[in-house]
């Protein structure tokens, strides 16, 4: 985690140029994080380096998301040409590791979190690009692309396609409103800021692969957690309070159900891609609790035609395979 080249005179030039920078942690992408620190001031340094990374996207949604009253990061200062984005630094309370100091509090905190995505879903969306059909597919098929061969399994990809053709229409075809998804809303993209009154106390980060879709997508991201485990209960009643609040009508569990499928799907293949071609085998830890969500999700009427599918490709044993045997370390 040494800071980039063009990062001193970057802060020079912000005025922050006598300050420490000092790492933090990373992400699964090429994107790297610094804290930096000038006496009493802090903030934190996002490189993005192109041409693997772009900061724009970003910073559009920053904008959207701060003009609309919630907490993104406020940005201090860019340079585009080198990808170094100077932000606010919300601190370190994520929601992961406070709620495993303070278990107590999961309903209240997650409860929070479902409040804020209501009310987001009460504003009119970013100026963004559709969830269309091609990037549903694109996902889900990251499944077939990079999991099935790292478990040397040949399977029906036509068939694959075919069967989400037939189930996603339930999503796109919903009368829920199109909102803003900020993609990956979960309890490491959640800050405790609760020295801001911003947005109930909850920072986002994390949100550049936004996109207008149906909001149930980032309640799943939420609920569906890939990196904790979120309780049954606590899933319930969470979208319990959530349709309390924005009322959905239409299909809601059905499209809630379709979306997790997919989501769990891609994530599946994103961990496995990770392993294989990043060489990044502790995303293997997470794939016994993706099956888990996955295989839940296809357990829903509305998905029997990708549950269908998976019960002729891919045997119980290839999903809950042994880690031990694959992990090149």
């Amino acid at each position: 985690m040494i800071p980039p080249v063009a990062a001193p005179a970057f802060l020079a030039s912000a005025g922050w140029g006598d300050a420490r920078i000092l790492p933090l942690a990373g992400d699964a992408s090429f994107r790297r994080y610094f804290r930096v620190i000038d006496n009493e001031r802090q903030a934190v340094l996002m490189d993005a380096p192109p041409p693997h990374e772009d900061p724009r996207p970003f910073l559009a949604v920053a904008d959207h998301l701060i003009g609309q009253g919630f907490a993104a990061p406020t940005v201090y200062a860019r340079d585009l040409d080198h990808g170094l984005v100077l932000l606010e630094d919300f601190g370190d309370i994520r929601v992961r590791e406070y709620l495993e100091a303070a278990p107590h509090e999961e309903y209240s905190v997650y409860e929070r979190a479902v409040s804020l995505l209501a009310d987001l879903h009460t504003r009119p969306p970013a100026d963004l690009r559709p969830y269309d059909r091609a990037e549903y597919q694109r996902e889900a098929g990251l499944l077939t692309e990079w999991f099935c061969p790292a478990v040397d399994l040949r399977v029906d990809a036509d068939a694959y396609r075919a069967a989400w053709d037939a189930v996603l229409p339930i999503a796109e075809a919903d009368t829920a409103p199109k909102v803003t998804v900020l993609r990956d809303y979960h309890a490491e993209n959640i800050m405790l800021i609760p020295d801001h009154e911003r947005s109930r106390g909850l920072g986002l980060l994390d949100f550049q692969d936004a996109l207008v879709g149906h909001p149930a997508y980032d309640l799943v991201s939420l609920l569906q957690d890939a990196r904790r485990d979120v309780p049954a209960e606590i899933e319930a009643a969470m979208i319990a309070h959530y349709k309390a609040l924005a009322k959905p009508d239409g299909q809601f569990d059905a499209a809630y159900a379709v979306l997790g499928a997919q989501r769990n799907a891609k994530i599946v293949g994103i961990f496995t891609r990770l392993w294989k071609r990043d060489g990044k085998p502790r995303y293997l830890s997470f794939l016994p609790r993706m099956w888990d969500l996955l295989e839940r999700d296809l357990g829903h009427p509305a998905l029997a035609p990708v549950a269908d599918w998976f019960a002729s490709n891919i045997p119980a044993e290839k999903r809950h395979f042994a880690l031990a045997e694959h992990d090149p370390a």
